[in-house]
């Protein structure tokens, strides 16, 4: 219990640490939210409940093809931003389109042959 917590804890250090030097430098902030901080972390805890190298190549392989339909929400959102819609939303837009487009990757993914 006391590791879960500690995890949890380590997780919200580093969405507060991205807010923080996001206000400051938002283009720094957003290099550091790029990073794949919570998928390395994620990976490392992965790895140490369950130390299996097959198990290890399907999820990081996953994360990539789930990686990619989240990208396109980064464009959508300073599109709208700068024509004059709100940022929630934006964000609402770019959640919904992330929605459909990880729907699509679920439905679409194993027909392709993908392991999602």
């Amino acid at each position: 219990m006391l590791a879960l917590i500690a995890r949890a804890l380590l997780s919200g250090v580093l969405i507060v640490a991205i807010a923080e030097i996001g206000k400051r430098l938002p283009a720094m902030g957003a290099l550091v939210a790029s990073l794949p901080l919570v998928s390395v972390l994620g990976m490392i805890l992965l790895w140490q409940a369950r130390p299996d190298a097959e198990n290890m190549a399907v999820h990081a392989g996953a994360t990539f093809w789930y990686v990619l339909p989240s990208l396109p929400m980064f464009l959508l959102m300073p599109v709208l931003l700068r024509s004059g819609f709100g940022f929630w939303a934006s964000l609402l837009a770019g959640c919904v389109l992330t929605i459909v487009l990880y729907s699509l990757m679920m439905h679409f993914g194993p027909r392709l042959g993908l392991k999602v």
